[in-house]
């Protein structure tokens, strides 16, 4: 479902969304997808940030194991 909304813009953006657009485009569908493309992003950002806080708190005990694996290795 769409909801109707009103955005305010600087003269500029609106310009460059204009010629992005064209004259039979849709302002509301590029900055949908444009809005869309950011919250996906943010989200993955979101994501990585816990995953790398896991990564750092677990580091130690990693590179730990990581070691114990080398060790195990044949020299070539």
């Amino acid at each position: 479902m769409k909801v109707k909304t009103s955005v305010t813009l600087s003269q500029d953006v609106l310009e460059d969304l204009d010629r992005l657009v064209g004259r039979r485009g849709s302002r509301s569908a590029i900055l949908e997808l444009a809005l869309r493309e950011y919250l996906a992003n943010r989200a993955r950002r979101r994501r990585e940030d816990a995953d790398l806080e896991i990564l750092n708190a677990r580091a130690d005990e990693l590179n730990k194991e990581a070691r114990d694996v080398l060790r195990y290795q044949v020299k070539l």
